[in-house]
């Protein structure tokens, strides 16, 4: 029999970016523990930044009636010669909690052994919940916890009322010494008391009308309803930063979106400034006209009442000051420019000396990448003053305030006191990509400054073995190498792993390099969207080039993807296990006054043919390579490679090794899997 229930935790306010953190694993670690006391069925869960709730529409009034198996040691040990029942036979039926008279024999891994069975009646739900909610709550890791009152155990922020109603029916529970009762808190503004609830319908109609919107989903949509009303109605854009939203979504009960305004003076700020003092400082929205930014802003109440101008007006209150502090910083920044002096006093990592001590080892990694890429001489003045000064926006006062700045502060400082647009273009992106959507560097020179750094940081560590273990990897160095390969990849820089490595590392104390390779390879694995084996087929290949190995990756995939692929693959699998003893390095030139049928010709013929052309693509050449399909399988049908003439044999299977070997430039076949 199914009833509902309804479970409510009601908290002082939760922060919004630890519980959303945690919101990914709320549902799964109450499911699980559902399924632990086999009563798991659908729920849904809700959540306000005053309660935690989870309502089941249908819900069991008892576990399932169950049965148990218990198997025991074998006869022979159970009882003795005389047969009597042994310490093995005593002890089993204790845990049985029965008699040991009341044992039963089964045959079990071709012995016979003790043996019981028991019904095990389910207990009902009621006398559960209150340990299952109880488990619930401390499974849930928020990072920081705390403790209040005279309570051992914590939690994010203090339990203040707890509402367990089965079939409309209280449930008595007590969870951190607060017991449950049929009330709940509405907004704050509508009702400071508690509220009494008899029902579930009842308790949802008493949050509606009360200033509580309780679904999550609801409250975003109404944020986003009345972005577009706003947008519409004053002719602007309201930029959505779904972080931010997210955010808003977890820290309101009663979201209303308004328009506030500050001072047209600020938009002398870079807009960067402006945005980021809103979003971080007060979670504001910017908002755009014909995409410039504008002196207005979006902030999201939480209020409830008819008349928001004073919640309007004290906002603007509140950001005047920040904008006014922001800019104070900036005219300071602007008159003293972009110096690198200080630097050396800022420690980078502990064995690595100082910030500065990084730009000089970045410069070297730069103007060897400029030599490999053969960019013109006249960027180098300009790639080696923004490598010189890309940190230097770290003294700003600027960044001091807003660390997240870096980076695109230094490009408006460097315009500012007039130096070329690639230099303030490749300052400001640096840092680029941060992350999988994010953009990448715009021009070379900014890619090579970009990678510059990442090179660097890989290079260091790994030098002073600070190698990632796990999920721990401070200096974000598997990002660094995702960022690598989007850049290559972008501006068509070709960049070997172990030779181009090999090449930058000889600034930095000796270390087992095979360990950076195999970090780059694990990272490329990951970074492919493609069946796996795909990008372990390429890298089996050998090829260690960041752009061949992307190309060969796709070309591969393409032919994988085709309809008769497994055919090929299961003919060129059985190429590469007659080759699988030989050494591919150094394979004898077939000679064709060795072949004695039609077959052999007709393959090496066709073989010629294929690797006497150029391709434009990897695909092309496979494509043509897996060509030799009908004249490889007439050859395994009318020839047989194992001669007796040994000279036979060898040159047939040189034959096969080539034709192997052309494919192996490309990809080990024999590596995929589909």
């Amino acid at each position: 029999m199914l009833q509902p229930l309804l479970i409510e935790i009601g908290v002082e306010e939760l922060p919004a970016v630890p519980l959303l953190k945690e919101l990914k694993n709320i549902e799964k670690k109450y499911a699980k523990i559902l399924e632990e006391y086999s009563l798991l069925c659908e729920f849904e869960f809700y959540y306000t930044p005053r309660r935690l709730v989870l309502w089941h529409r249908e819900f069991p009034i008892a576990q399932a009636d169950s049965v148990e198996e218990f198997f025991g040691a074998p006869l022979a040990i159970a009882y003795d010669e005389q047969g009597e029942p042994t310490k093995a036979a005593l002890g089993f039926a204790k845990k049985c909690g029965v008699d040991v008279s009341e044992l039963l024999k089964r045959e079990k891994g071709g012995k016979e052994v003790l043996y019981y069975k028991k019904e095990v009646k389910g207990k009902p739900s009621s006398e559960l919940l209150e340990e299952i909610i109880n488990k619930w709550i401390e499974s849930l890791d928020f990072g920081k916890s705390m403790r209040w009152g005279s309570l051992t155990k914590s939690f994010i922020r203090p339990i203040r009322w707890v509402n367990v109603m089965f079939n409309n029916e209280l449930v008595d529970v007590e969870l951190f010494e607060v017991k449950s009762a049929k009330k709940t808190f509405v907004h704050r503004i509508a009702n400071f008391d508690a509220l009494e609830v008899h029902s579930a319908k009842e308790y949802f109609e008493t949050l509606k009308n009360n200033g509580v919107t309780l679904f999550q989903e609801q409250r975003e949509k109404d944020i986003l309803d009345t972005f577009k009303s706003l947008e519409e109605s004053e002719g602007v854009t309201i930029e959505i930063d779904e972080e931010l939203l997210a955010e808003v979504v977890a820290i309101t009960e009663n979201p209303t979106p308004l328009l506030g305004s500050f001072d047209e003076e600020f938009l002398t700020l870079p807009p960067e400034v402006i945005i980021t003092s809103m979003k971080e400082h007060q979670r504001y929205f910017p908002v755009f006209k014909d995409g410039k930014l504008i002196n207005k802003f979006c902030v999201v109440s939480n209020a409830y009442t008819d008349d928001f101008s004073k919640v309007i007006e004290g906002n603007e209150r509140v950001l005047r000051p920040r904008l006014a502090d922001a800019l104070f910083f900036y005219n300071n920044d602007l008159k003293k420019g972009l110096s690198t002096d200080g630097l050396e006093k800022v420690a980078f990592f502990k064995g690595l000396g100082s910030v500065a001590d990084k730009i000089e080892r970045e410069k070297k990694i730069a103007l060897k990448l400029f030599e490999l890429y053969n960019l013109d001489a006249s960027q180098k003045e300009d790639l080696v003053t923004a490598i010189t000064l890309a940190k230097a926006d770290l003294m700003s006062e600027m960044v001091y305030e807003f660390t997240e700045l870096q980076g695109i502060m230094g490009g408006y400082y460097a315009k500012a006191q007039g130096l070329s647009d690639a230099v303030a273009i490749a300052i400001t992106e640096q840092y680029l990509p941060t992350g999988e959507e994010s953009a990448l560097p715009s021009t070379k020179l900014s890619a090579i400054v970009a990678m510059s750094l990442k090179l660097d940081t890989l290079l260091a560590l790994f030098s002073i073995n600070q190698i990632p273990t796990g999920s721990r990897d401070p200096f974000a160095l598997r990002r660094a190498v995702n960022g690598i390969i989007r850049i290559t990849n972008e501006h068509n820089l070709e960049f070997d792993i172990v030779k181009t490595l090999k090449l930058l590392a000889q600034d930095y104390k000796e270390f087992d390099f095979s360990l950076l390779e195999n970090f780059i390879l694990e990272r490329v694995k990951q970074y492919y969207k493609v069946n796996p084996s795909i990008v372990e087929a390429v890298l089996a290949s050998g090829e260690r080039e960041l752009l061949s190995i992307g190309k060969k990756i796709e070309a591969l995939n393409t032919l994988v993807e085709s309809d008769d692929f497994s055919e090929v693959a299961s003919l060129f699998k059985r190429v590469a296990n007659i080759t699988k003893d030989m050494d591919l390095a150094a394979i004898p030139q077939v000679d064709e006054t060795l072949f004695e049928a039609d077959a052999e010709k007709e393959l090496y013929n066709a073989y010629k043919e294929v690797i006497a052309k150029e391709y434009e693509s990897y695909e092309e050449e496979l494509d043509a390579l897996f060509g030799l399909k009908e004249p490889l399988n007439n050859f395994f049908a009318d020839v047989m490679v194992n001669a007796e003439d040994e000279k036979i044999k060898n040159n047939r299977k040189a034959l096969v090794a080539s034709i192997y070997n052309s494919i192996l430039k490309i990809a080990d076949i024999k590596e995929v899997t589909v």
